[in-house]
């Protein structure tokens, strides 16, 4: 079978080209033959994606239509696996080549004007369908500009409508959680085209277990931008009564403005910012870590942060913000705190620095659920039977009375 995928970049990014580059290269090692339709390149990793893409068909910033054609005439694809792509004239182009397209739904932005569902400025994660709401009340319209230029830009809500008009035409939209599933449901997509395919992380080291020690370390792993609430996280670590190390790893916009914080809240001697560093290297702090605490105050779709420490047993902290209740059962994996209450997050994590034991049971209980209900080959078959499932209905579709 020959699956073409479309993504928006080339190269290492952040978690949707991670789910691109590790499904694409395990498919082609099942058989499946892959090639990839994109946009500019992140300059990260590069090499690595060509390896993994033969077929390679960059999308022409003045001809995207023309740059499809060519992919789908060369390629032949049997299935198109679409990921980020907000150029509805790639999206256009596709649907109207007639083959079959499966959406894999990353986060908000198909049916969000901000593309988060979480309002920046007061915080509120957004329960509404895509409506004039996004534009009068929301003032969504108005967003911040991540390109050189002026620092804010405007979003058309007639081309998000149009988009999401598109995106009901695909044969099917492949989610992460229920409750991005009941998103797209709400924003009016039919739920016999939704499935339910979470992104599984690789199987952790089996021999790989914390010696919960006395350190009482905290671990945060993930960027730093503000809807990732590192400074919630500041403000609840001020609340702890036991003894305890933070180490936050990662970067983003937002760490500055956490790294003046920690200091205001005399957690610095405490609290230690270690910037990105590589996967690998995140063994060594499993093997000391108490709790990991994944601090997420917009609505995550499903934070694969908490899928990949289970595999090391390792109980989590969280809000309840998004499709994180999908694997975090509140006193069962650790504790789903309520939205923004930064008492009950410190309570809960005193509860664990406090009861090792407890913290170790947890965590094998998070070990036996995300070895039960996410298992790494189980979503690469399930996928591949989406792809033929699709493909075969195209044929029957097209196949003569």
């Amino acid at each position: 079978m020959k699956i073409l995928y479309v993504h928006e970049r080339f190269g290492a990014l952040a978690g949707a080209e991670a789910n691109v580059s590790i499904v694409a290269s395990e498919l082609a090692k099942r058989g499946l033959s892959v090639a990839i339709l994109h946009g500019p390149g992140t300059g990260k990793n590069e090499d690595a994606w060509r390896s993994i893409f033969p077929h390679r068909f960059p999308i022409s910033p003045s001809n995207p239509a023309s740059s499809v054609r060519h992919a789908l005439d060369s390629f032949q694809p049997d299935a198109v696996f679409v990921h980020k792509m907000p150029d509805l004239d790639v999206i256009s182009a596709l649907l109207d080549s007639g083959t079959p397209l499966v959406r894999m739904v990353h986060d908000h932005d198909i049916y969000c004007m901000r593309s988060y569902k979480y309002n920046y400025f007061n915080r509120q994660i957004c329960t509404r369908a895509a409506s004039l709401y996004c534009v009068f009340g929301c003032l969504a319209c108005i967003v911040k500009n991540n390109d050189p230029g002026f620092p804010l830009k405007w979003v058309s809500y007639s081309d998000k409508k149009r988009e999401i008009a598109l995106n009901h035409r695909f044969n099917r939209m492949c989610v992460v959680t229920t409750f991005m599933r009941d998103e797209l449901i709400k924003n009016g997509f039919n739920p016999a085209r939704i499935e339910i395919h979470p992104p599984v992380p690789r199987p952790g080291d089996p021999d790989l277990r914390s010696s919960f020690s006395s350190r009482n370390l905290i671990l945060y792993a993930g960027q730093i931008i503000r809807g990732k609430g590192v400074d919630v996280l500041l403000r609840a670590l001020a609340l702890v009564k036991s003894d305890f190390e933070c180490i936050i790893l990662g970067d983003g916009n937002h760490k500055a403005e956490c790294e003046r914080l920690n200091k205001e809240l005399g957690l610095d001697n405490r609290v230690h910012f270690k910037g990105f560093i590589p996967q690998d290297e995140l063994k060594a702090y499993y093997r000391e870590c108490s709790v990991v605490a994944l601090s997420s105050v917009w609505p995550e779709p499903i934070a694969t942060i908490g899928l990949e420490v289970m595999r090391y047993a390792l109980p989590v902290v969280a809000f309840d913000a998004g499709g994180i209740k999908d694997w975090l059962i509140n006193g069962h994996n650790g504790f789903l705190v309520p939205w923004m209450d930064t008492h009950a997050f410190a309570s809960s994590i005193d509860q664990l620095l406090s009861d090792k034991s407890l913290a170790r049971s947890m965590g094998e209980a998070g070990f036996n659920l995300v070895s039960a209900n996410y298992d790494f080959d189980r979503y690469l078959a399930g996928l591949e039977s989406l792809f033929a499932t699709v493909s075969t209905e195209k044929t029957s579709a097209a196949s003569p009375c």
